[in-house]
This record gives C-alpha cells, sequence and structure tokens, in this order.
C-alpha cells in the first residue's frame, strides 16, 4: 500500500495522546495490565521482526516509532502498577477498619454479658434457685447461662482470631506501602524515558521534513513494499490451491453491501496523493481508517486465511481470500486473532486497531486480482 505522505505521517506522529481515565476498580486495573502485557509482546514481535528487514530510513523511522511505543506502554504499565498497589492498600486499609470496628463490637457484648454474669453474686445461678416457681424454671434458667457461657467463649475466640488477623493486614499493609513506593519510581523512570524517546522521534521527524533526499527514500521504500505486496497476491492467484475458498455467495454480488471492518473515520482516501510540499505522487491503494486503539476489526465477508503474521511496515497483516480472485487486507492491526487456513464467517473477529505514527488506524484493501478496489464504493456505510 503505497499509502502515507510523510508531511501528513509526521505532523499526527507527535499529537498529544491522552491517557484512559483512573481506574478505580483492581478488577479493571489487572485487566488493562493483561493488555498492555499483550501489547508490549505484540510490539517486541515488531521490533524482531524489523530487525530482520532491509536496513533504510522507513526501517529507520519504525524503530524509532516501536520503541516510543514500547516505551509508552511500559509507562502505562508502571502507572497501572502503581494504581494497583494504591487500590491494595486502600483495601487493606478498610478491611483492617472493618476488623477494628468488629472487635469492638465483639468486646462491647462480652463486657456487658460479664456485668450481667457477675450481678448474679457469688453463688451465680445457684443463688437465684429460691426466686423460681419450680425446679424446671430453675434447669431452663440454667440452661440459658450456660448457652451465654458458651457465647462468651465464641466471642473470645472471636476476638482472638481478629487480633490475629489484623496483626496479618498489618504486614500486609506495609508490604504493600513498600511497593507502591517502587511503583511510584518506576512510574517517574518511565515517563522521564517516554519523554526522551518521544524527543528523539519529533527531532528524527522534524529532520525527515525538511530533507528531501529522505523523503524520496521513504517514497520509494514504500513503493517496494507495495510491489512486493502485489506479487504475494500474484503468487496467491498463480498456482492451484487445494485450500482455495468458493463461499456460499459471490464476493462480486456483495459491491455495495460490504460492512464497515471496524468503526472510525477516513483518514486517507483511495487514490493518488501529492506531496505538499516536494510533489511526489503516492497511490493509496486502500482506504487508512482512524478508529480506535484495540477496535474490534472484523471480516467484511466470508473467506479463508491466506496471510497472518507482521509484515514490513504494515504491521500485522491479515490477508482474506473470497474466492473469484477477490482478496481483503487488514493492516496496522494490533494483534491476530486469526491464523493461516482459517475460514471466517462474515462479521467475525480477526483482530484489533493498532497505534501507528499517525495515532490508531487501520488499513483496509479490496483487490480483484492484483487491482486495488476503492473500497468505500464497496461498502454499504462509506467513511467519511
Amino acid at each position: 500500500m503505497k499509502r502515507i505522505g510523510l508531511l501528513l505521517l509526521a505532523g499526527a506522529l507527535l499529537a498529544a495522546q491522552e491517557g484512559p481515565p483512573p481506574v478505580q476498580d483492581l478488577a479493571q486495573v489487572k485487566g488493562r495490565l493483561a493488555e498492555i502485557q499483550s501489547a508490549l509482546a505484540a510490539v517486541d514481535q515488531q521490533i524482531g521482526a524489523l530487525k530482520k528487514r532491509r536496513k533504510g530510513v522507513l526501517v529507520e523511522m519504525q524503530a524509532i516509532s516501536l520503541q516510543a511505543d514500547k516505551v509508552r506502554a511500559q509507562a502505562e504499565q508502571a502507572r497501572l502498577k502503581r494504581d494497583q498497589a494504591q487500590l491494595e492498600v486502600e483495601g487493606i486499609t478498610r478491611k483492617k477498619e472493618e476488623i477494628n470496628l468488629e472487635i469492638r463490637l465483639r468486646r462491647d457484648e462480652l463486657r456487658k454479658e460479664v456485668r450481667w454474669m457477675q450481678a448474679l453474686g457469688p453463688l451465680g445461678d445457684l443463688g437465684l434457685f429460691s426466686s423460681f416457681a419450680s425446679f424446671e424454671d430453675y434447669i431452663a434458667q440454667g440452661r440459658y447461662l450456660a448457652y451465654l457461657r458458651n457465647r462468651q467463649r465464641l466471642r473470645l475466640d472471636r476476638i482472638q482470631h481478629l487480633q490475629t488477623d489484623l496483626a496479618r493486614r498489618e504486614g500486609e499493609i506495609q508490604e504493600a506501602m513498600t511497593r507502591l513506593a517502587k511503583e511510584e519510581d518506576e512510574s517517574v523512570q518511565f515517563q522521564t524515558s517516554l519523554l526522551l524517546n518521544e524527543g528523539r522521534l519529533e527531532s528524527f521527524l522534524d529532520g525527515l521534513k525538511q530533507d528531501e533526499t529522505r523523503q524520496k527514500e521513504v517514497q520509494a521504500e514504500l513503493a517496494e513494499e507495495a510491489l512486493q505486496l502485489d506479487r504475494m497476491i500474484g503468487q496467491l492467484l498463480g498456482k492451484p490451491r487445494p485450500d482455495a475458498f468458493e463461499g456460499p455467495i459471490a464476493f462480486a454480488s456483495l459491491h455495495g453491501e460490504l460492512p464497515q471492518p471496524t468503526s472510525g473515520t477516513l483518514a486517507q482516501p483511495f487514490g493518488e496523493h501529492l506531496h505538499p510540499k516536494f510533489h511526489t505522487k503516492t497511490m493509496q491503494s486502500g482506504l487508512l481508517i482512524a478508529g480506535t486503539a484495540g477496535a474490534p476489526v472484523v471480516a467484511v465477508a466470508d473467506g479463508r486465511v491466506v496471510f497472518a503474521d507482521i509484515y514490513q511496515s504494515f504491521g500485522p497483516m491479515v490477508i482474506l481470500d473470497h474466492g473469484a480472485g477477490f482478496f481483503t487486507l487488514y493492516t496496522h492491526l494490533r494483534g491476530l486473532n486469526a491464523s493461516k487456513g482459517q475460514v471466517l464467517k462474515q462479521g467475525e473477529l480477526l483482530g484489533s486497531v493498532g497505534v501507528t505514527p499517525d495515532g490508531p488506524r487501520l488499513g483496509f484493501e479490496i483487490r480483484h486480482l492484483t487491482q486495488p478496489q476503492d473500497p468505500n464504493k464497496w461498502l454499504k456505510q462509506h467513511y467519511r
């Protein structure tokens, strides 16, 4: 996909990215931490794939951008760990207050019963025998007193248990406070590292915007990547495959009826674009959709997955074969929820929107044979 005018690429790269709102629930924090861990693994995978590619301006830019993405994720991870420790401290503190309250209540109940028992005098329940009309009443009262004594023992046991639990909570809160201080330090360190990496990226892009030679190198690299992608699709078309897809509905009949692969707005339309400064031409062979990072990306029609992997500057990419020479391409994904050979139904999840230097983006292409089609003309609801 010859898709990105570099001035546009550079301009939006450093747009302010507001972090998510503070999380108040421990389960939410843990869930978000799991997402960040998955995102870090995906970035590391892309960095590893990048090392295998031929060096060039585009690779250099991607390496700096991916490193900034990694540090950004690490900074958020550190912040979430700090939030997690803070929530744990608050939870333990609340539990301590509940335990102290219960201890006070149990002691008050115990004091009342002890005072009542003391009021019986030195003979205890035996001194009350003369006040009862019958021996049966006396026995019943004796049983009640035995019941009260048993309750006293149970309350004493409960108080001892609560005091032991309280001491354990004191130890837990000390550990949590120590961890909180550590997470605070790490959060500050990662924030500092993030500023340094974003500054490095900004400096690189500022230099790139002023250097016509390097701009043209990037355009050439993008053109070469697009050519290699054309060759890949040509190879898929050029050899008979036992797993060739034949759907129940011809893809061609879905013209103008396809659903959107994800929600969003049009960041760059299909077609040729002119660089505003250097007047070099680039071809956007699909749509670039501005979406929400992590938003689901779904198959627009039934098809078989013929590619699901990281592919050069396209990042994680999925290609679906819809039969009769029709393919859809989904690029710049955050993660892959499909594997090669899998058959997906229309609307089934294949990945999520990833973060590019321009912000959260999805690249979406439709090709017939090797010829790119304007996806907006195939969609029931156009991107605008």
